[in-house]
């Protein structure tokens, strides 16, 4: 079987570079996920694949000129005490009448957000709007990209709790970026969703429960690499900077026995399966005669920052580049908001 490669910091590098799943993996992920669907919907979303695509990442966009948009991308499960992600109640009024609603924003609303917008898609696909439903699928894409990633589920986001500095961009833009010509991103068709909050704390738990390995064997490689041989020296845009060196990645890579491909196809599929869902939750409304009915928005610009808002701090460096103030996580909030 042929596979398809794919880089997911390319486009993220300009003179520094950023963490997170990056642009470039946003992207691609909305843009595979386009051919999980049936034939009833792919021609639709093939036609506006570019718009698909492209408009994948305007939810980080959003994060510095938005109030209340950093929380949407993540969870910090573990600040509810021991074995939080099995005990969380998974409805929103159940969380809220057991923790408050300022609590669950302080600390990332993710599954809810993709719940929320699962609801907000059908309700376009209803209305035949397709510039709400090439948005809507766009930034559903995202969210459920976030939710896949382990890093995305705990309060040390970054390893900074851990003195591991820098994990979440090694994890995330390094060993794609060297391994990902491995990968195999051929996927069956989009199947229903029975129930989506369940789905999306089904993807929290999935990714959650992979974070004692991405800490766990970085510290093990780090005591028996030490630090000459953990870091080299590359020339990225004709800068010589310190990444993460190909032995240490490879054999990271290699005890994690596929996991950051499997979070990837994870994510490519249950971005698939929530456009599909939504779309039968609607009706299953005929496509094809949308085509042409209407052209997408421009792509979205990004809004003004704003200075009140305090994206998490990487700690300035991610396997070589200092990070640009590109958010991938959230805000720092130590407990409830006033």
């Amino acid at each position: 079987m042929k596979k398809m490669a794919l880089c997911w910091v390319g486009c993220c590098l300009v003179a520094f570079q950023s963490v997170a799943w990056g642009f470039f993996a946003h992207q691609r992920i909305n843009r595979y996920a386009v051919f999980t669907l049936p034939p009833e919907m792919v021609g639709f979303y093939k036609h506006h694949i570019r718009f698909i695509t492209e408009n994948a990442v305007n939810p980080d966009r959003r994060r510095y000129a938005v109030e209340g948009e950093a929380e949407r991308h993540y969870i910090d499960i573990d600040i509810y005490g021991d074995s939080a992600i099995f005990k969380m109640p998974r409805r929103w009024d159940d969380a809220v009448a057991k923790y408050s609603e300022d609590t669950l924003r302080a600390y990332g609303i993710v599954p809810w957000q993709i719940n929320l917008m699962k609801f907000q898609l059908t309700e376009a696909f209803k209305e035949r709007n397709v510039q709400k439903i090439l948005r809507l699928s766009a930034d559903l894409g995202h969210y459920i990209g976030d939710a896949n990633v382990p890093l995305h589920t705990t309060h040390n986001y970054n390893g900074q709790l851990t003195g591991q500095n820098g994990i979440h961009g090694f994890w995330e833009s390094r060993l794609p970026e060297l391994f990902s010509d491995e990968y195999d991103f051929f996927f069956p068709k989009a199947s229903y969703i029975n129930s989506p909050i369940a789905r999306a704390w089904g993807a929290v738990t999935g990714a959650h429960l992979a974070l004692d390995s991405v800490l766990r064997f970085e510290r093990e490689l780090t005591d028996r690499f030490g630090g000459d041989r953990k870091f080299s020296y590359e020339t990225r845009n004709n800068l010589n900077v310190k990444v993460y060196s190909k032995d240490f990645s490879r054999a990271y890579h290699t005890m994690l026995r596929g996991q950051v491909e499997r979070q990837m196809r994870a994510t490519i599929q249950m971005v698939g399966d929530f456009w599909y869902t939504c779309w039968v939750d609607a009706g299953q409304p005929n496509l094809q005669v949308l085509v042409d009915k209407g052209t997408t928005d421009p792509e979205e610009e990004p809004a003004a920052p704003n200075p009140q808002l305090k994206p998490r701090d990487h700690e300035g460096m991610s396997f070589g580049w200092r990070i640009l103030p590109q958010p991938c996580c959230g805000p720092t909030l130590t407990g409830r908001r006033d």
